[in-house]
């Protein structure tokens, strides 16, 4: 019988897990076993008892899960160190990162990352991308909200009216599309802009305004993702966003190029150009920011205007998004595992094993 392992992660850096006891079922009832570390998923409430009563093997140390277990399910990379303990010929899944020199790991271990996941239907119960994006789009909203020193929606009062706040999503993506909807849903009047000439139709269909940058490419991959833009493109939205930002109380970055840095779109210029006690929320903040004077984990002020950086907004929310992230795994596992053989089969020809395939 083949075993699924996972460790706890850093918790000073994620504290989203990888397996669930609702997954241990799950993966009990494909054929596998379970064996996880000690107090694993303790930190969100989840006691050892309840991996054990849906069937996990939960007594081992980190060393004893990496040297038995055949596939391990993490969030994040594993130090070297650690993945020098897993046993030959195993594999390791996650949001791992592709660009990672692993020509220092002595043993023979497959790498699937799943950022690396094709846009395909096939494919999109394994999304993480999608499931993780949803939520920090969600909590981006309250965060800023929360942050900012004026109400929301417009209030009608006898003693006067108070305006509706105005928000500019910048990237409507996964994440932009779920912080127009959950800003929306909150009252505040929302614009948005996108690469993506297809982002217009779902921008608007969540009651969002699109800012159009004139006669602009569509800079949109086959895969669904947006690429950088050209120099003329960046020079027509700077000058449509720099009149925007004036009129905008709260602005949502969620603007990223898979694998690259984050492009800059609000230059310094256009901050100075902002109303004092405006706000800017940057999920690009790990990749260098949408942002300038973004920094990582820091709210920085510069003319009245904060701008916060969260290194990683789903540790607010990580018993959500760990529901979902090992559900993802879940379904990707079972894309590798042949159930009638019990074997682990590592088939090129599936685009979405080809596709995540990093070592």
């Amino acid at each position: 019988m083949k075993i699924i392992g996972s460790v706890r992660e850093d918790l000073e850096i994620e504290k989203r897990i990888s397996i669930t006891p609702e997954t241990v079922k799950k993966f009990i009832t494909l054929g596998f076993s379970v064996n996880l570390e000690k107090k694993y998923g303790e930190h969100l409430g989840i006691d050892d008892e309840e991996y054990k009563k849906n069937g996990a093997k939960i007594d081992f140390s980190k060393k004893e899960v990496l040297e038995t277990s055949d596939i391990i399910l993490q969030v994040n990379d594993l130090p070297f160190d650690e993945i020098n303990l897993i046993k030959d010929k195993s594999i390791l899944i996650g949001q791992l990162d592709s660009s990672l020199n692993r020509n220092e790991i002595k043993k023979d271990v497959k790498f699937f990352s799943l950022n690396l996941l094709p846009r395909i239907t096939r494919a999109q119960s394994m999304d993480v991308l999608s499931s993780q994006a949803n939520l920090a789009g969600y909590k981006a909203v309250l965060e800023s909200f929360s942050k900012f020193e004026k109400a929301i929606p417009m209030m009608m009062t006898a003693a006067g009216t108070i305006p509706a706040a105005k928000v500019l999503v910048i990237g409507a993506g996964v994440a932009g599309l779920q912080a127009i909807a959950t800003a929306k849903r909150m009252g505040a009047i929302v614009f948005a802009t996108d690469v993506r000439a297809a982002s217009k139709e779902q921008v608007e269909s969540l009651g969002g305004k699109f800012l159009v940058v004139k006669d602009a490419e569509n800079l949109e991959t086959e895969g669904g993702y947006a690429k950088e833009a050209s120099e003329d493109f960046k020079k027509k939205q700077e000058s449509l966003l720099t009149e925007t930002l004036k009129k905008i109380d709260i602005v949502i970055c969620t603007a990223l190029i898979p694998g690259k840095k984050a492009p800059l779109i609000i230059k310094e210029n256009m901050i100075k150009n902002m109303k004092v006690g405006a706000l800017i929320y940057d999920l690009a903040a790990v990749q260098g920011g949408n942002a300038a004077f973004t920094q990582v984990d820091k709210v920085v002020e510069k003319d009245g205007i904060k701008i916060i950086g969260d290194r990683n907004i789903l540790n607010k929310l990580p018993v959500s998004a760990s529901n979902l992230y090992a559900k993802n795994l879940f379904n990707f596992v079972s894309n590798l595992y042949d159930k009638k053989n019990e074997e682990i089969n590592i088939n090129l020809e599936d685009e979405i094993i080809k596709k995540t395939l990093i070592k």
